[in-house]
């Protein structure tokens, strides 16, 4: 099983999308709020993005939200 954490904020549209896309493939995933957890945002800044939806897939960083791209982690 893959380790999933999004990064992510209230009122975030690419957050908001992201966080359906992985319910509905199933993925299980752990969802950082980097609005109110400042351990989570020093998290995302350590992994050279400052922007959200940041996901993390194993070892890879995807920054932003690209459906056929998450796709891929998801399913390699």
């Amino acid at each position: 099983m893959k380790r999933i954490i999004l990064y992510s904020q209230p009122g975030c549209p690419p957050c908001f999308a992201a966080k359906h896309f992985l319910k509905e493939h199933g993925a299980g995933f752990e969802y950082k709020d980097v609005s109110t957890d400042p351990v989570a945002m020093r998290e995302l800044m350590d992994l050279g993005s400052r922007s959200t939806p940041t996901i993390v897939v194993d070892s890879e960083v995807m920054i932003g939200f690209d459906p056929e791209r998450l796709e891929q982690l998801l399913n390699a």
